[in-house]
């Protein structure tokens, strides 16, 4: 049967379409703030602080990702004032870290978002992203990826429009041009931002010599790429290229499509159109060898007496104290829960525990179809 619950949907269904398948090391201070934790004196327990720092740049130390409010699955469009509902609620809850994209709709998540947020614009962090060949008018998508300096300059006028804003908080290139130098990508960056129209910037799924390029021309605030319990790539160099370069890190689909959550079981089967049909971790051969990572996650959220989903996000806020996830949702119910994993607290000890537990379980199938995995690791063109 199709998965019922609308959990995280956009981000590679909008790769399948987009890809034509449908050096200074962090300030001390700021190393200080995003370590801050909450001690309870009678456990020892540790709870991460609800505010974390992404370079210099401090947010909540959970994110919102706004990303599939405008459309779920093929035939689902979420009740845009419920949309709305959400994303206040968030900030009441105590999330100031919103995360979309042109790419998103395309343009029609960065609306929804400035129509949520237009009264408490100056008490949160906005991210958005460029990249994609979209017209910058009509939002029709192209087959592949534009970042040439004009198209950036044009594509972040439009985005200021949408999100009813004059800056944009961190502005990431949401996928490398292999066409275009990076130097020259930041040097767009860094025109805007003497504008005063782009505060902060990142890139998404780069390739780490690119991402090191583009440092050295314009220091980065935050990389963003895909980690969770499910595919934990970033740890063979990512991380430490960021710990190294005083980067941020802020993993998409933390909670792997609903997968981490408990959204999907052995009898799961994908409708057409559904984006996680396409992937080999979630066929009827791999999908019940991967749910071992699921029955621990339970496993973990009985014995600490709250939810899968909060376990598996403050999994990743006991990775490091520079990274911010950002759940996705178009439920009440889940944000409000995703919203409160901070609270949880895990001895140092349980950290280490569940973490060996987690690499214990071998992950079987790919994270991404082949021509959409393309499109990560890429390294831009040489400067000339």
């Amino acid at each position: 049967m199709a998965v019922e619950q609308k959990i995280e949907l956009g981000r590679r269904g909008l790769l399948l379409s987009a890809g034509g398948l449908a050096a200074l090391p962090m300030v001390a201070g700021a190393r200080a703030k995003a370590a801050e934790v909450q001690a309870s004196p009678a456990s020892g327990a540790v709870a991460p602080s609800v505010r974390r720092m992404l370079g210099k740049l401090e947010v909540s130390s959970i994110g919102l990702g706004v990303q599939n409010m405008h459309r779920t699955y093929p035939t689902t469009v979420p009740y845009r004032p419920e949309m709305h509902a959400i994303i206040r609620a968030a900030f009441d809850q105590g999330v100031t870290f919103f995360d979309t994209a042109e790419a998103y709709g395309p343009h029609e998540d960065e609306r929804i978002l400035g129509e949520a947020t237009e009264s408490f614009r100056d008490q949160i962090v906005i991210a958005s992203k460029f990249g994609f060949d979209i017209d910058l008018e009509t939002g029709v998508r192209g087959s592949g990826r534009n970042s040439r300096p004009d198209h950036i300059k044009r594509a972040v006028e439009g985005s200021l429009r949408r999100l009813r804003t004059d800056r944009i908080d961190l502005l990431y290139q949401h996928r490398v041009d292999p066409a275009v130098p990076i130097e020259d990508v930041a040097g767009a960056v860094k025109d805007l931002m003497a504008e005063g129209k782009v505060l902060h910037w990142g890139m998404c799924e780069m390739g780490l010599n690119t991402l090191r390029r583009a440092h050295a021309e314009q220091p980065l605030t935050a990389v963003q790429s895909e980690y969770s319990m499910l595919w934990r790539g970033p740890e063979d160099q990512v991380l430490a290229t960021c710990e190294e370069l005083g980067i941020g890190f802020v993993p998409w689909s933390p909670l792997a499509v609903g997968f981490l959550a408990g959204a999907i079981d052995a009898q799961t089967r994908f409708a057409d159109g559904d984006f996680r049909k396409t992937e080999g971790r979630f066929t009827p051969e791999n999908l019940p060898h991967n749910l071992a990572l699921v029955a621990l996650v339970k496993a973990w959220a009985e014995r600490k007496q709250t939810s899968p989903a909060r376990i598996a996000l403050v999994w990743l806020l006991a990775q490091k104290p520079w990274i911010v996830p950002i759940p996705g949702t178009t439920q009440m119910a889940h944000m409000r829960d995703n919203a409160g994993a901070a609270s949880v607290a895990l001895t140092s000890s349980e950290i280490a525990e569940l973490n060996a537990a987690v690499a214990a379980i071998e992950i079987r199938g790919s994270r991404l179809p082949d021509a959409v995995q393309a499109m990560s690791g890429v390294e831009a063109a040489p400067r000339t």
